[in-house]
């Protein structure tokens, strides 16, 4: 968590730089883990998946549109970062001490800055 003097929305955020780049759904229970975008036409901001212990994958069933995948590790350090589409099913984490998963509308890192290796930030 950041500082008050971060500049942003009211809400949850999430912080490249130390600069709000979107606002963020946190999904860190089975349910919302599990469903995170689906059945969703679009999406605006970030979706943070929290597991609590390692994430080997995540799915695109159901989902409606393209998005960009943000493998993390627990201080929200990027290993790796890749684009899917929907429907097209899983993707498997390279790095096992990922535990953390950034999910946003396709093009959206690109915007925002988001790379391997760069640390993000959660405003709560």
């Amino acid at each position: 968590m950041t500082s008050p003097a971060v500049k942003g929305p009211v809400g949850k955020g999430l912080l490249v730089d130390g600069q709000w780049v979107a606002t963020l759904e946190i999904a860190d229970g089975f349910w919302s883990r599990l469903t995170g975008l689906m059945a969703r036409s679009s999406f605006d901001g970030a979706l943070l998946i929290r597991a609590g212990r390692p994430v080997r994958s995540i799915h695109t069933f159901g989902m409606r549109f393209p998005i960009d995948v943000a493998f993390c590790t627990d201080d929200l350090r990027v290993t790796e970062v890749c684009t899917r589409q929907p429907n097209r099913g899983s993707v498997v984490a390279q790095d096992r001490s990922v535990t953390q998963v950034i999910e946003a509308a396709v093009g959206s890192f690109a915007q925002w800055g988001i790379v391997p290796d760069i640390n993000l930030e959660v405003w709560l």
